[in-house]
C-alpha cells in the first residue's frame, strides 16, 4: 500500500510539471493583498520581491499531529518567519527532505523562524507520528489527511507533495517551492527573510 501511494505521489508531481510546462507562462502572483497562486509556467521555485508586492497568506490551521485536540495555526506565530512544509509519511521525497528541513530549523529558530508541517493523505495517525519520531523532527505538524487547510490558499496545487511555502515576518508569501529541498536551497531564503524588518519599514 505504501509503495503504491509513493508511486502515486511521483506521478502527481510529474503530472503537475507537465501541466505547468504547457501552461500560459504566467507567474504565481501576489496582488499586495491576499495571496493567490496561479500557474508558475513550469517553474518549481518562485520568489516574491520586493516585499511590498507579496500577498498575505490566509489563516492556515488544523489539529496538532502529536497532540490530538490541540489546534495549530499560523497566526499563533506573530512576527515570525514561518516555513510551511506539505508532506506525507508515504512520500519518498519527503523522507529524504525532512532531515534537511530539521537542520535548517535548528540553525535558524533562534533568529525568529518557525517551521510548521502539514501532513496530508496519511491514515492512520500513528504512521506520520512514527515518521517524525524516527527522524527526530522537533517542529510541529498539522494533521490534515484531506488537505482541507490548504483550500484557503487559492489556486495552490494541493496534489504536489512535498512542497514548501515560506512566509515573511508579516506572514506574506515570500517563496514557494514545488519540489523537495536540500538545506542549501532553503537556508539562504530563510536567513534573508529573518533579516528583514517586521515593522513594515522602508521597502517592506
Amino acid at each position: 500500500m505504501r509503495a503504491t501511494r509513493s508511486r502515486w505521489c511521483t506521478l502527481a508531481v510529474a503530472g503537475l510539471v507537465l501541466l505547468t510546462a504547457c501552461g500560459t507562462g504566467k507567474d504565481a502572483v501576489a496582488q499586495g493583498g491576499t495571496f493567490e497562486f496561479v500557474s508558475p509556467g513550469g517553474r518549481t521555485s518562485i520568489f516574491y520581491d520586493p516585499p511590498h508586492t507579496r500577498g498575505t497568506s490566509p489563516e492556515l490551521a488544523g489539529d496538532d499531529l502529536a497532540d490530538p485536540g490541540k489546534q495549530l495555526r499560523v497566526s499563533g506565530y506573530p512576527g515570525t518567519v514561518v516555513v510551511l512544509n506539505i508532506w506525507g509519511s508515504w512520500c519518498g521525497p519527503c523522507r529524504a527532505e525532512m532531515p534537511q528541513l530539521q537542520q535548517v530549523y535548528d540553525e535558524t529558530k533562534a533568529s525568529g523562524v518557525q517551521f510548521l508541517g502539514i501532513d496530508v493523505r496519511d491514515e492512520p495517525r500513528t504512521a506520520p507520528q512514527d515518521f517524525v519520531r524516527d527522524r527526530h523532527v522537533t517542529y510541529p505538524s498539522i494533521y490534515d489527511p484531506p488537505g482541507r487547510s490548504l483550500l484557503a490558499l487559492k489556486g495552490y496545487p494541493r496534489n504536489v507533495v512535498p512542497s514548501t511555502i515560506v512566509l515573511d515576518r508579516r506572514h506574506r508569501v515570500a517563496a514557494v517551492f514545488l519540489t523537495s529541498l536540500l538545506d542549501t536551497d532553503l537556508r539562504p531564503v530563510v536567513q534573508r527573510l529573518a533579516a528583514e524588518p517586521a515593522d513594515g519599514g522602508p521597502g517592506a
